[in-house]
């Protein structure tokens, strides 16, 4: 590893700590370009899930109780087919920006389906936010909210990309200090809107010196996030963009895209009704897509050293049922803290589940 090698990496694990407290899956949808309401036929899947493999090709699964055949078509063309349950793997597609599936039960709704991750050069990730089932049978959209690391390494493709993806408004959920040392490139006429959840608060910018206390710093970061002035100041206005139609097409993000987005998103998907294993496995998924990052940054460090960062690096469950226990402490209810603190009227709520969810 060389020396700029280990200083980037040891600047990442700061800017990772910085955002958190010191302070994979079924992907579902409708395309991309449209934003029409939600469907009221119902969509006979309890499952779906595009994955994109190394050498080019889509591995797409679903499960349909009850349906005896499903149509896999992409680009115009049925592809694959299959019964109540497939897994199929799809080759020879030309090269795009997202390669959408429909699934097209011989009954029922459709599904639009794409790899969850949107493959950029500057970001490791960033994710659509939506792709997953309610409790109540609806699916999330995707195409239409999606989430991030930091975007100060955008490449001119990335912006073009971004751009063609009709991302419109970009949430910037850094502190100042991350903002300064490292702006945000956005796409071509989106609006960048700075939604600081920590807001330069001195609590979180002290480091640990091990690793329980890192842990503890996650943990207390993570019921700031819920509580916190700055931190509901900041995410109501997040909520209002999303909820905004002419807004549509959202990106937020911190530095890691783990903790203040994390929090972000599962909130968001409670909201909508998307079950807390599911929410749970979403917030999890950081440590998978972002594995590279965080071993280079950990190995460029002494091992005493790593041993205290590794928590920082982490998503764990702990943290994020922390997040959700300080719902229950301080507001009594998900849906007390989705009025107080995110601003979201009985109306709001509605008007959101009927453009966001499908089925």
């Amino acid at each position: 590893m060389t020396h700029m090698t280990r200083v980037r990496a040891s600047s990442t694990a700061l800017a990772a700590a910085l955002l958190v407290g010191l302070a994979a899956p079924a992907a579902t949808g409708h395309s991309p370009a449209g934003h029409e309401r939600s469907s009221h036929t119902r969509i006979p899947f309890s499952s779906a899930e595009v994955t994109a493999n190394k050498d080019g090709s889509f591995t797409v699964e679903w499960t349909a109780p009850g349906v005896r055949h499903v149509a896999v078509r992409a680009d115009g063309r049925t592809v694959a087919t299959g019964g109540s349950t497939g897994k199929v793997t799809v080759r020879g597609l030309p090269a795009k920006d997202r390669q959408w599936f429909d699934l097209t039960p011989a009954r029922g709704g459709s599904l639009r389906l794409a790899d969850r991750l949107v493959q950029l050069e500057g970001t490791v990730n960033f994710r659509d936010a939506g792709g997953y089932r309610t409790t109540d049978g609806h699916w999330v959209k995707m195409g239409e909210i999606y989430r991030s690391d930091a975007l100060d390494r955008l490449t001119a493709a990335d912006l073009a990309k971004l751009r063609r993806l009709s991302v419109r408004t970009v949430f910037d959920l850094r502190m100042e200090s991350e903002r300064d040392a490292a702006p945000d490139r956005v796409p071509a006429g989106a609006t960048h809107v700075v939604a600081d959840v920590l807001a330069g608060s001195p609590g979180f910018t002290t480091m640990p010196t091990t690793a329980a206390e890192a842990t503890s710093m996650m943990v207390e970061g993570e019921k700031f996030m819920v509580s916190g002035d700055t931190a509901t100041s900041a995410y109501r206005t997040v909520f209002s963009g999303i909820a905004d139609d002419d807004a549509r097409g959202v990106l937020f993000h911190c530095t890691a895209g783990k903790d203040r987005t994390g929090w972000a998103n599962a909130a968001l998907l409670t909201a909508l009704g998307v079950p807390r294993n599911t929410v749970m496995a979403d917030y999890l998924a950081s440590n998978d897509y972002r594995a590279e990052a965080n071993a280079a940054a950990l190995a460029s460090m002494p091992p005493q050293q790593a041993e205290v960062y590794k928590p920082l690096l982490d998503v764990r469950a702990a943290y994020l049922n922390s997040g959700f226990q300080e719902v229950t402490r301080t507001f009594g209810s998900f849906r007390t803290y989705e009025r107080r603190a995110l601003g979201l009227s009985s109306k709001d709520l509605h008007d959101l589940k009927r453009d966001l969810l499908i089925g």
